[in-house]
């Protein structure tokens, strides 16, 4: 294989520019092979998902208010689902294709990955890409939301109250021809969108294993701290838009029921929890493959720099304390000090290698983001005069 066919594994890599759904896409020109048209995707699933509910409950009464308690246009969730949450996932796409690929180039452009070792690397990605391009994972995500999900996603968002789409409670559902459509197909859109996102995860943290498992070239003494994988915390953040939209629907849930239930924002705390952790687990679990990986570098390079530094502490030790060093040799100007200082920061620097790919800064990045959408509840609970004091306090 020539050097340009193996380069052309890892810059075709993507992690969603694949798999039937894409070629659904491709061929009913909703998408290029480039992912181009987002803007075509997200009208015509908001249209799909939106629109008829929209008009089925302008046409039953049930819009604006009529004899149910929450109408179609006050149902936030509703709103913020398919208006904000579906688009985001469809925008996670893009970034993700953006941001992953350049990251990946990374383990080449740095030598991690060894000309020995490079048949390996491309057969991790073809690995991927194969999983990824899998039609019957993607039948059986259809058939889990037709079924189970179906079921469980349908239930969760059930107030118990009449609404634009059911009158009564589970399992007495009596369903409004918006609610059908929002059971049928709207809620079965965005379900299979986002266990698709759930699904390309899992073939992201398959493909960054299935790397770990090769013999990677790290040093330990990297400025990264990660034995030159920090560029990893990269791909993490393509995925801000993803969590910003578990966040708002997350908000627009707990909202409904404050506003419909009078329940107090503080009875959610451990969902709010929960719901940060399992998206921080999410964007971030796949880099904690590496963990032993970067352990093993980091005791390694204890041991080699440590056999280093004792070799020339002595060297230094016997040439300058015990009459080694040459009477005309001046110990000032000499780089013998400096060079010690030097191995004794590079020391420093292999002890404190963290056995993850991202540091602290890359977790609160993303816990903040996750928590962004959820600011406008406190509202509830303090007035915005009060709000912005104690922002304000807590940035000064």
């Amino acid at each position: 294989m020539t050097e340009k066919a193996e380069t052309n594994w890892a810059s075709d890599f993507s992690l969603v520019q694949g798999g039937p759904l894409f070629q659904l896409f491709v061929r009913c020109r909703l998408a290029t092979d480039g992912l181009g048209w987002l803007k075509r995707r997200i009208w015509f699933l908001v249209l799909l998902t939106w629109l008829p509910p929209l008009m089925l409950s302008l046409l039953s009464g049930q819009a604006l208010g009529g004899t149910v308690r929450i109408s179609f246009l006050y149902d936030l969730e509703m709103h913020v689902r398919f208006l904000v949450a579906l688009p985001l996932l469809l925008l996670t796409e893009w970034v993700v294709h953006s941001r992953l690929r350049p990251v990946v180039l990374q383990f080449i452009d740095r030598g991690i990955i060894t000309p020995e070792n490079r048949a390996g690397f491309d057969a991790c990605i073809q690995s991927a890409l194969r999983l990824r391009n899998s039609l019957s994972i993607e039948i059986g995500l259809v058939i889990l939301v037709l079924t189970l999900g179906h079921r469980l996603f349908f239930e969760q968002i059930i107030l118990n109250t009449s609404t634009w789409y059911a009158i009564g409670m589970t399992p007495k559902l009596q369903l409004s021809s918006a609610g059908y459509w929002l059971a049928y197909v709207s809620l079965p859109v965005y379900q299979f969108i986002f266990l698709r996102w759930l699904f390309r995860i899992g073939v992201w943290a398959w493909f960054l294993w299935s790397v770990s498992r090769l013999e990677l070239y790290l040093v330990s003494t990297h400025p990264d701290k990660a034995g030159g994988l920090g560029f990893l915390d990269q791909s993490a953040l393509a995925f801000v838009p993803f969590l910003l939209a578990q966040g708002a629907l997350l908000s627009a849930m707990i909202a409904e029921r404050i506003l419909y239930q009078g329940v107090d924002l503080m009875a959610f705390k451990l969902e709010i929890v929960v719901s940060v952790v399992f998206v921080l687990i999410l964007a971030l679990g796949p880099l904690c493959v590496f963990a032993s990986t970067l352990a093993n570098a980091r005791r390694e390079g204890l041991l080699s720099y440590g056999a280093l530094a004792s070799r020339y502490v002595r060297e230094f030790d016997n040439k300058w304390l015990r009459g080694g060093a040459d009477s005309e040799e001046s110990f000032i100007g000499s780089g013998d000090i400096q060079s010690l200082a030097d191995l004794n920061n590079s020391f420093d620097v292999v002890k404190s290698m963290q056995l993850f790919p991202f540091g602290k800064q890359t977790v609160m990045q993303l816990a903040v983001v996750a928590l962004l959408p959820l600011l406008p509840l406190l509202l509830t609970i303090i007035s915005l005069e009060d709000l912005v004091k104690r922002l304000i306090g807590i940035l000064l």
